[in-house]
């Protein structure tokens, strides 16, 4: 089985080659694949698998070549991905697999619909739908219990802003935070945010930390970040905007129009190999 290994931000990801939908993935050897200690490690797996060779692709096969499997790290699906998209264009491209086309953008399929690509230098940047604000929550991590956005990016999220006396830093996030199953019957990532200073070009700067649903946390969330800068433009009265994100593992920039949004940032693949996969399972 070959892989490659790839990043957005740091937030990583195992690449499994499989154009026509032939590999045998299952929730264990993904989860052995992204086992930090005794496999490759990584937030979560990409299957990189033709549209009309995969149940879930096929009826956008007609717009898209390629879909997008994205698996969390414990085996489980998760609908959309947005730094995940970012990596799995950028291995399409560096693959020869796809072309980047002028002045144009390259499509995607996912679990979340159609998506859109477009390659700036180092970074790729990929149209999601709109974020949609549709409720509030609370989020309880430790003793401390917080109010926040629900936001749905494709996939839900729940964005909580610190108290401005609360450290993003200090946050304790070896464990999940506490949502009501009621808002969330299929899990949440949750962010927690506190404001940034003023960044050339942006009308908004963010510093998020966040604990992505089967992943636990990450050094950076995609679709998470696009939740944020939905829910910054709103606080700040603006319906569109860019809002600069930084996570711990660099900054990501958010662009929100009338009807989409625009997530960039670098994309870098590090390592490309086979694998040994009799030895990942028990």
């Amino acid at each position: 089985m070959e892989f490659t290994k790839g990043h957005g931000t740091g937030n990583d990801f195992v690449i499994l080659p499989d154009p026509d939908g032939a590999l045998d993935l299952t929730p264990g050897l993904v989860a052995a694949l992204c086992d930090r200690r005794r496999g490759l490690g990584g937030d979560g797996v990409l299957r990189v698998v033709r549209a009309a060779k995969h149940p879930e692709g096929v009826a956008l096969a007609g717009e898209a070549e390629w879909f997008m499997d994205y698996w969390n790290s414990d085996g489980s699906f998760a609908e959309m991905c947005g730094n995940g998209a970012r990596v799995f264009v950028r291995y399409l491209l560096e693959r020869s697999l796809a072309v980047a086309p002028s002045g144009g953008t390259l499509p995607i399929a996912t679990r979340a619909g159609l998506v859109r690509a477009r390659v700036e230098g180092a970074d790729v940047a990929v149209e999601m739908r709109r974020p949609r604000l549709y409720d509030t929550a609370t989020a309880t991590l430790g003793g401390l219990t917080l109010p926040g956005a629900a936001v749905d990016v494709g996939n839900p999220h729940l964005v909580c802003a610190l108290p401005a006396a609360l450290d993003l830093t200090g946050l304790d996030l070896t464990r999940a935070p506490e949502v009501d199953a009621a808002v969330f019957p299929s899990g949440v990532n949750v962010e927690f945010t506190t404001p940034g200073e003023p960044v050339d070009g942006a009308d908004g700067h963010v510093l998020m930390r966040v604990y992505e649903r089967g992943s636990a946390e990450t050094l950076s969330c995609g679709t998470g970040a696009c939740a944020v800068a939905a829910v910054a433009l709103r606080d700040g009265d603006r319906e569109t905007g860019t809002v600069a994100v930084d996570v711990p593992g660099g900054r990501l920039t958010v662009t929100v129009t009338a009807d989409s949004c625009w997530l960039a940032g670098p994309a870098v693949l590090v390592a490309t190999g086979t694998l040994a996969s009799a030895a990942l399972l028990p």
